[in-house]
């Protein structure tokens, strides 16, 4: 354990517009860099071929309490360094990133599955760079709240202290970064836990960027559940970010009264879209498709419920279908696949297990329906049952995967109760040539986002959360710095 009264990040000084001279390395360095020495760790399998990629470290909860020492540490030098230079200290992070955003995407592809081309692997891996520029290049300046002649009051932010992060496997480096790049910007040192699936890929990241950043202020520990707990629930964690289910969610809200912390929360998401009547169904396939299916559905703010009206439901149904037969599915290495396998065996069952339940309550298959076995273990074909109604479980539970049910309404009002009638709320979207009318019926949703004719594009500088059972708390932009960080007034 280090000695809390040093400062391991008092002489890390970075020199604004300073170049970084890291170069990237190829994967399989990366990969060494980071994984259990000879046969120790964990098995980590392709998403895709189910082989082998590696061994993650499993570390314990003495290295987790060692790694949070650590943090502890370090996070006053790191505070005291300023907006300034930690700004430029993310900048060469950024570059770091970009120097090694091949290997990173290729090993992100076969750990989680998603393929390198489309809105997947090489895209993720440039969000990164651009999360991590904004969050250096966003101010947050004090605001004055009293300036009557008498009082002069001023509300300013500082630093929580560390920050406990714990990740998903599904967009494991970008929701990563967004718990990783406001957390270090504010002056706060962060140790992150990523999910027990995608470990090594999160790993490969934080090495790229310790290259440019000081010691202990970025810290991964892989384990299992228990270590996730014990990040909740430590005495020195000021802030936990956690990006997962409702279940999981509450859990870690209990966990976090032991010691008080802030709390971030972005949980389970049933995302509604409702399209409206005179909506021309060629128009927003493309969109369509892609706000459920990215990522193979595997996204929590992905479209995971489609009400469209009965004037154009036929069009819509036919038109989803056709963008599904052009859209490639296989191994992420392949660059003309845009679509790839489910991450792991467990979500794999409970897609089949919904679009079988699905079709036993009078739901019609219109693409895919049963397991692609030819392409691969894991593999789930992208599927259109349409027909359904509220109430089957395909409708009502978060499928988290390539399937999508598409369900037929007559009536505004009741696509509008349909939309807000579960508890959860994290995103929905309306779809209409009437741009106006599309507005006032997104007013109306229970939803912390409403997207207008697209569904699921996050911005960094737009704030984003749920609301409902979809959790609390904002992350992007300023009010994402601000929620990790603690308001202080400064009045006299």
């Amino acid at each position: 354990m280090s000695d809390p009264t040093s400062d391991p990040a008092e002489t890390a000084v970075v020199e604004p517009g300073a170049e970084s001279t890291y170069d990237g390395t190829d994967e399989t360095t990366l990969l060494d860099r980071v994984q259990a020495p000879g046969g120790e760790g964990r098995e980590i399998l392709d998403a895709a071929t189910r082989e082998v990629i590696g061994r993650a470290p499993v570390h314990t909860v003495a290295d987790l309490n060692d790694a949070i020492a650590r943090a502890k540490a370090a996070q006053p030098g790191w505070e005291r360094l300023g907006h300034q230079q930690r700004s430029a200290a993310l900048e060469l992070a950024a570059d770091a990133v970009d120097a090694n955003a091949e290997a990173l995407a290729r090993l992100l592809s076969r750990e989680q599955g998603k393929p390198l081309n489309g809105p997947n692997a090489r895209f993720e891996i440039g969000a990164c760079s651009a999360w991590l520029r904004t969050a250096a290049a966003t101010t947050l300046d004090p605001e004055v709240v009293v300036d009557d002649g008498e009082t002069h009051a001023e509300l300013i932010y500082r630093a929580v202290g560390v920050v406990g992060a714990i990740g998903p496997w599904n967009w494991p480096l970008m929701i990563g970064i967004w718990q990783i790049a406001p957390a270090l910007r504010m002056g706060n040192a962060i140790v992150i836990k990523p999910s027990e699936h995608t470990p090594l890929s999160v790993l490969a990241l934080l090495s790229v960027m310790n290259q440019v950043l000081p010691p202990d202020v970025l810290t991964g520990v892989s384990g299992d559940r228990e270590g996730g707990a014990r990040l909740a629930s430590h005495p020195d964690v000021d802030k936990i970010m956690f990006t997962g289910s409702t279940a999981t969610g509450r859990k870690i809200i209990e966990a976090s009264a032991e010691n008080l912390a802030r709390l971030t929360l972005e949980l389970g998401g049933n995302d509604a879209g409702i399209v409206l009547p005179g909506t021309d169904p060629k128009a927003i396939a493309q969109d369509l498709f892609w706000g459920a299916f990215i990522n193979t559905g595997q996204t929590c703010a992905a479209l995971k419920r489609l009400y469209v009206h009965d004037s154009v439901y036929d069009q819509v149904v036919s038109e989803l279908a056709l963008v599904a037969e052009q859209s490639p599915m296989g191994n992420g290495l392949d660059e003309n696949n845009v679509l790839g396998p489910l991450q792991n065996p467990q979500q794999f069952d409970v897609v089949s297990r919904l679009v079988e339940d699905a079709k036993a309550n009078g739901g019609r298959i219109v693409t895919g329906g049963a397991p692609a076995s030819d392409l691969g273990e894991l593999f789930y074909p992208i599927t259109i049952v349409a027909d359904v109604v509220d109430g089957v479980a395909l409708v009502d539970e978060e499928q988290f995967g390539p399937a999508l049910p598409i369900i037929r309404y007559s009536d505004v009002e009741d696509a509008i109760a349909s939309a807000n009638r579960l508890d959860l709320g994290l995103g929905a979207s309306v779809w209409s040539s009437d741009r106006d009318e599309a507005r006032k019926v997104a007013a109306r949703i229970e939803a912390g986002t409403v997207w207008i004719n697209s569904h699921g594009g996050v911005h960094p500088m737009i704030p984003f959360g749920g609301v409902k059972a979809s959790g609390y708390g904002l992350e992007f932009g300023v009010e994402g710095l601000k929620a990790v960080a603690v308001p202080q007034v400064i009045n006299g």
